[in-house]
């Protein structure tokens, strides 16, 4: 079995897997810094790599202990080097690259949004292909065909907002605690999804591409002139509406995206695809399409180090190996 141990740190977990032969997860090992960051609103950046130097040892320590084997018994160093915080990579790169020097091992480097990606295969390994990828996070919004586990091409991405960012945003002007979105997808479970009627941003015909600005606007403008004529919100109401206005889109786009295609499959994958409104939307969507719909878990729709030794795995098989002066690349491009 080839044992490989992948880091994790481009934004505020610090987490480290050991995931064999691309499927079985001896350890999955997450170090959140919500508590940390929860007073300032969102993720500070030089704190969240002071935080992961602090964690990276014990956590991967941890994980060993968990998997039950020790450096040697290791096949090889997997890492995310980007996209994400320049920082946060860093101490996550800085560890990967000596330990794989100090073990003799492959270093292998992987790309954040592939290892969302990868999640679908961890939880799914026989997923069938070609597939449509709908990829959700904070800071990404992106449709991708996958032809094979060579060949992928994107199709569609955001053009302003990511749908993870539009969420946080809203929810931070609704007062919600960080992280926003998971709060408003708890306050939006007592609202209305047709009390209010935001805007959806079709784009022009036959696009792919996303755009969220124009709702999260919408939204601000909404709550500001309530405030100037002294109405009150019903705050349920307006997570629920918001809510329904970009689950609409995503799941409308992906199955069209679907049906171009003719993919056999649809993923869902990123830290969005945890919210339980689009999961369930995308899933009857993709029945009445007849395209069945894989979603991941929610640990490992989040960021986590087993996705990333996942995707490390298929490069481990091509032998796709990094030299030991691979570089952060924070805004790394997915194709």
């Amino acid at each position: 079995m080839n044992n490989i141990l992948a880091i994790e740190t481009s934004c505020d977990e610090t987490a480290a897997a050991i995931v064999a032969d691309g499927v079985a997860i001896k350890a999955n090992i997450i170090a959140s810094q919500i508590a940390t960051h929860r007073r300032f609103g969102g993720v500070v950046p030089e704190i969240a790599s002071r935080r992961h130097m602090e964690d990276i040892v014990p956590v991967v320590e941890e994980a060993l202990a968990t998997a039950g084997l020790a450096f040697p018994d290791l096949d090889a160093v997997a890492v995310t080097y980007g996209p994400g915080l320049v920082g946060a990579l860093l101490v996550g790169l800085a560890y990967a690259k000596s330990l794989a020097y100090a073990l003799d091992k492959p270093l292998i480097g992987v790309h954040h949004l592939l290892g969302h990606i990868y999640a679908g295969f961890l939880q799914y390994p026989h997923l069938p292909l070609p597939a449509v990828c709908l990829v959700v996070s904070g800071g990404h919004t992106n449709l991708v065909y996958l032809q094979s586990h060579t060949e992928r091409r994107i199709l569609g991405s955001t053009r302003d907002d990511a749908a993870g960012e539009a969420f946080d945003k809203v929810a931070r002007v609704l007062g919600l605690p960080y992280p926003g979105g998971p709060e408003l997808e708890k306050l939006a479970r007592a609202g209305d999804a047709r009390a209010i009627s935001f805007p959806r941003a079709w784009l022009e015909e036959g696009s792919l591409d996303f755009s969220f600005s124009g709702l999260k606007s919408a939204v601000i403008n909404y709550l500001h002139h309530a405030r100037q004529i002294g109405t009150e919100v019903n705050r349920a109401d307006v997570a629920a509406s918001f809510q329904a206005a970009v689950v609409e889109v995503l799941v409308a786009k992906t199955i069209q995206a679907a049906r171009q295609g003719a993919a056999r499959a649809i993923l869902l994958a990123g830290g969005v695809a945890a919210n339980g409104a689009l999961r369930g939307e995308l899933t009857a969507a993709g029945q009445e399409a007849g395209v069945p719909v894989f979603c991941p878990p929610p640990i490992l729709c989040t960021d986590n180090a087993a996705m990333i030794a996942c995707a490390a795995y298929y490069q481990y098989l091509r032998r796709d190996f990094a030299p030991l002066d691979l570089n952060a690349i924070p805004d790394l491009t997915l194709y």
